[in-house]
C-alpha cells in the first residue's frame, strides 16, 4: 500500500527444510525473514525487510542496504550492507523512527554510509526470527539475537586489519556518550516522522572487549574528532576501536521512558545470557512455541515454507511500546501526550488493513494480548482525542475509515470485555462527528453529508466513495457493540447510517460511483479508472466494499444470479486493463495486479482480499473453494518474491496463514468464520485456553479444493461458517475433499453467514 504521510535465495531454504521436517517442532527453521524483500517503490513484493525479533517486541533488528533514512531499509538485489539498525519500521512509506546503526569496520576507518558499505553474498547470510548473521566478502562477520527491548550482537573481525565499530543516528537529532572505562555507550536518539518532538529512544550498549581507539563526528561523517567521548547534533554518530581479530559481543537495550529504564531492561532481559548462542536458543524457543500454536501437517515442504514464514510476519505488529519497571509492573511513556502512564500500550499498525485479517486471527491465537490492546486504544483516545487508526508511533492520521471500532467490537462480540463499551462509544461518536486536524483516518471528514445525505461527495473530500463505504462498515460495527452492550442512544445513532452504502452504488451501471456535491453521480465512468471516489483502486474493487451486509449487496446488483456473474467477472475479466484516472500515472499497486493477472481482482491491496469468499454468501461456495485456492497458490510464495503486493503490518500474511486454515472473518465485529479450503491436510490450533481446535482436511492435494462434506464435532455441518466459540471451545472441523465440487451443500439461506440485511447471526 503506498501512503502519503503527513509531514536467501528459497533454493537454499528449501534444501534446508528436509532437515527441518524431521524435527517437527524446530519450525523456525522453516520461516524465511528475506520473504516479500525484493522490492521497490514501483513495485512490491511485500516491501519487508529481514526482521529480526521477538513476537510483537518493541524493537526488531534489521540488516540495512538503504540510504539512511530511506524507507527502503533491505532489498534483496543490493550487494551491500551499510549499518545493522535497531528499527520499529511498519511501512517503507511511513519509514522508520527511533532508529539507529551499528556497522562493523574493517582496515581504515570509513564513517560516512556509503564509504563504509561492505559487500556480501545471500550465500553468507542467515535470515531467521531468533537469529540473523551474514559474513562479508572482506571476512566480517555479523550476528544478531534478539530479546523483546534489545538485542545481543557479535561482530567477528579478522586478524589482517583494525576492527571498529560505527555507531549512527541516521537522521534527526541524538547525542551520544563513550564510556572508556566500563566499555559502554550510552545516549537517545530523536527521529521519525510522527515521533513525537518530547520523546527520545534512549539506549545503552555494553561491550565485552576493551575500547582502545574511540571518537565522535558529526555533519554525516565530514567532522571526525578523534579522542572525543561525547556529541550531541543532528545524525552524529561515535566510532570505536578494538583489537585486531576481536569477537566483540554488544549487548543493547533501548527505552523510551528513560536511560534508567533503559539499563534496567538490559539487566532484565541480556544478563542471564552469557553467549549470543544462549539468546538465539532463547529467542528460538520462544518462535518454536509460538509457531507450534497453529501447527501444519501435510503439503509440501515449500507450502510449509510460505506459511510458517507467514504465521512470522502475522505476529510482528503491533508493537509492544510498554517497559517493565522495577516491580515487574508495565509502564509506557504514551506516544499520544508523551506523559508516563502504568499498564499496556501497543502502536505501529495501521487498522486500513490489518482490522481485515490480522486482528480476528490474534483474536484466536493471542486474546489476553487483544484485551490489553483493546483498552490501550481508548487509553490513547483519551490521551490524545482521537482514536489511533494508523500510529507510527503517534498519530498520523494516514488512510481511511474509523477502523479502531471494527477492532473494538470484533474483541467484544468474540468475549475480550477488558474496556469500557460505553466509553468506547462514546470516543466513537467524537471520531464521527468531527474533523480531525489531522484528516485521513484521524476524525471523520464529510461528517456532515455522510450523516445527513448518506454519502460523502466528491469534491472538498479526496476518496470520497471509498470513505462512505468504509465508514458505513464501521458505523455498522458501533450499532452492533452498542446493541450488544444494550447502549440503546448509540444504536439508534449509528443504525441510521447502516444502509448508506446503497446511496454509492449506480444500478445503471451496475457498479459503486462516485456523487458531485449536486448529488449527481461523476461522469465519464469506467469502472477500470484509478483513483477519484476510490483510494489506491477503482470500483471493480470497491464495488464489493459492504463487509456487514453481503446479502444487501446482492440484492442491489440484481440477486444471486447476477451477483455470482459479477463476481466470476471480477477474476476472470479478458487481461487486467489499468485506467490511471486521478493518479496520472502508474502506481506500484496498479503493476501488481497486471503481474497478479486475475483480472480486476487486486490482492496486492486491501479493498477486495475478502471477495473470493463472497460466493458463500450467494449460493456457490464452491466458488470460494477454488477462488481461494488459487490465490494462496499463485501469489505467495516463501521466497524473497513471496508477497502479491505491501505486506502491511501483517495483514498481507495474515490472510495467508488464516485463509490456509481454511477459515477467514469477512465481517469483523461478528462471531463468524467463514469456510474456504484449507493448503494442509491437518491444521491444530492451540488456544490460549488450553484447549485444541483442529481442521482435517482428508483427501486434500492441490486438485482437490473442493469441499464434498464436512462435520464440526461429529455432527453434519453444511453452514459455510462456524463461530468463534466453535473454534474457541475446542473440536474438529473434518472435511472430505475432492477434485469436483459439491453443488449441493452450503447452498440454502441458513447456511450464509451474517448480513445486516436478513439478521442471521446469533
Amino acid at each position: 500500500m503506498k501512503i502519503k504521510p503527513v509531514a536467501v535465495c528459497f533454493v537454499l531454504a528449501v534444501a534446508g527444510l528436509k532437515k527441518a521436517s524431521a524435527q517437527t517442532d524446530d519450525l523456525v527453521h522453516y520461516v524465511n525473514t528475506l520473504q516479500g524483500t525484493f522490492s521497490t517503490p514501483q513495485l512490491s513484493y511485500g516491501n519487508t525487510y529481514p526482521t529480526t525479533g521477538l513476537p510483537f517486541a518493541e524493537h526488531f533488528y534489521a540488516a540495512q542496504t538503504g540510504k539512511n533514512a530511506d524507507g527502503w531499509k533491505y532489498q534483496y538485489q543490493a550487494t551491500v550492507i551499510k549499518g545493522f539498525d535497531q528499527t520499529h519500521q511498519c511501512s517503507p512509506w511511513m519509514n522508520d523512527y527511533a532508529t539507529f546503526s551499528l556497522m562493523p569496520v574493517l582496515g581504515v576507518l570509513k564513517i560516512k554510509e556509503d564509504e563504509r558499505a561492505a559487500p556480501f553474498s545471500h550465500k553468507n547470510e542467515t535470515a531467521k526470527p531468533n537469529y540473523y548473521a551474514v559474513q562479508f566478502d572482506n571476512g566480517v562477520k555479523t550476528e544478531i539475537a534478539p530479546v523483546e527491548r534489545g538485542a545481543h550482537i557479535r561482530f567477528s573481525f579478522p586478524e589482517n586489519g583494525d576492527a571498529y565499530i560505527i555507531f549512527d543516528g541516521i537522521k534527526g537529532n541524538d547525542s551520544i556518550s563513550i564510556d572508556v572505562k566500563n566499555n559502554t555507550l550510552t545516549g537517545w536518539v530523536h527521529n521519525g516522522y510522527f515521533f513525537p518532538g518530547r520523546m527520545k529512544g534512549y539506549f545503552i550498549m555494553q561491550f565485552d572487549k576493551p575500547i582502545i581507539g574511540y571518537g565522535t563526528w558529526d555533519k554525516k561523517g565530514d567532522n571526525v574528532m578523534a579522542n572525543a567521548t561525547s556529541i550531541a547534533g543532528e545524525a552524529a554518530g561515535v566510532y570505536l576501536q578494538f583489537k585486531k581479530g576481536s569477537k566483540v559481543q554488544v549487548k543493547l537495550a533501548s527505552s523510551y521512558i528513560s536511560p534508567e529504564q533503559a539499563a534496567l531492561s538490559l539487566d532484565q532481559e541480556l544478563s542471564k545470557f552469557s553467549t549470543l548462542e544462549q539468546t538465539k536458543k532463547a529467542a528460538g524457543d520462544i518462535w518454536n512455541a509460538l509457531l507450534s500454536r497453529a501447527k501444519v501437517e501435510g503439503g509440501t515442504e515449500e507450502d510449509k515454507a510460505t506459511y510458517y514464514s507467514c504465521l512470522f510476519r502475522a505476529n510482528l505488529f503491533s508493537r509492544k511500546f510498554y517497559d517493565i519497571d522495577k516491580d515487574g509492573k508495565p509502564v509506557y511513556r504514551s506516544p499520544y501526550d508523551s506523559e508516563l502512564h502504568d499498564g499496556y500500550m501497543y502502536t505501529d499498525n495501521g487498522f486500513w488493513d490489518t482490522f481485515r485479517a490480522q486482528f480476528p486471527l490474534s483474536n484466536i491465537l493471542h486474546p489476553e494480548m487483544e484485551g490489553r490492546y483493546m483498552q490501550s486504544l481508548v487509553d490513547a483516545q483519551q490521551q490524545c482525542g482521537w482514536f489511533p487508526t494508523w500510529s507510527n508511533p503517534g498519530m498520523s492520521g494516514v488512510m481511511l475509515g474509523n477502523h479502531a471500532m471494527s477492532l473494538l467490537c470484533d474483541a467484544w462480540v468474540k468475549g475480550i470485555h477488558t474496556f469500557n463499551p460505553d466509553s468506547a462509544l462514546a470516543a466513537y461518536y467524537h471520531e464521527a462527528t468531527n474533523k480531525s486536524p489531522m484528516g485521513g483516518s484521524s476524525g471523520r471528514e464529510g461528517w456532515k453529508d455522510y450523516f445527513t445525505r448518506g454519502f460523502i461527495p466528491l469534491g472538498e473530500v479526496r476518496e470520497s466513495s471509498a470513505k462512505t463505504l468504509e465508514l458505513c462498515y464501521d458505523d455498522w460495527c458501533a450499532y452492533q457493540l452498542a446493541r450488544l452492550t444494550g447502549n440503546s442512544y448509540y444504536e439508534t445513532i449509528f443504525k441510521r447510517q447502516l444502509n448508506n452504502y446503497k446511496t454509492m452504488y449506480d444500478s445503471t451501471v451496475g457498479f459503486m460511483r462516485g456523487r458531485l456535491p449536486n448529488g449527481e453521480w461523476i461522469p465519464n465512468f469506467n469502472p477500470k479508472e484509478w483513483g477519484g471516489a476510490f483510494t489506491e483502486g477503482n470500483s471493480w474493487e470497491y464495488s464489493w466494499s459492504v463487509f456487514h451486509d453481503v446479502a444487501g449487496l446482492i440484492k442491489l446488483m440484481g440477486g444471486n444470479d447476477k451477483f455470482n456473474a459479477k463476481l466470476d467477472s471480477l477474476f476472470d475479466l479478458a487481461g487486467s486493463e489499468v485506467i490511471y484516472g486521478s493518479y496520472g500515472g502508474e502506481i506500484h499497486e496498479m503493476r501488481e495486479m497486471v503481474i497478479a493477472k486475475m483480472g480486476q481482482y487486486a490482492h496486492g491491496n486491501q479493498p477486495d482480499q475478502h471477495a473470493p469468499y463472497l460466493y458463500n454468501y450467494s449460493g456457490e461456495p464452491w466458488k470460494t473453494q477454488k477462488q481461494v485456492r488459487e490465490v494462496l497458490a499463485r501469489l505467495y510464495s516463501g521466497t524473497e518474491k513471496g508477497y502479491p503486493g505491501d505486506e502491511d503490518q501483517g495483514q498481507m500474511s495474515s490472510w495467508y496463514v488464516i485463509s490456509a486454515l481454511g477459515l477467514y472473518s469477512v465481517t469483523p465485529g461478528t462471531d463468524q468464520y467463514n469456510i474456504g479450503s484449507p493448503v494442509f491436510n491437518k491444521a491444530t490450533i492451540s488456544l490460549e485456553n488450553g484447549k485444541t481446535f483442529t481442521v482435517e482436511a482428508n483427501n486434500n492435494s492441490k486438485d482437490n479444493v473442493y469441499i464434498q462434506s464436512a462435520t464440526l464435532n461429529g455432527q453434519l455441518l453444511d453452514k459455510n461458517f462456524i463461530t468463534y466459540n466453535d473454534i474457541i471451545n475446542g473440536g474438529v472441523l473434518h472435511l472430505e475433499m475432492s477434485a469436483t465440487p459439491n453443488k449441493e451443500r452450503g447452498i440454502k439461506e441458513e447456511d450464509k453467514p451474517y448480513s445486516y440485511s436478513t439478521g442471521m447471526m446469533k
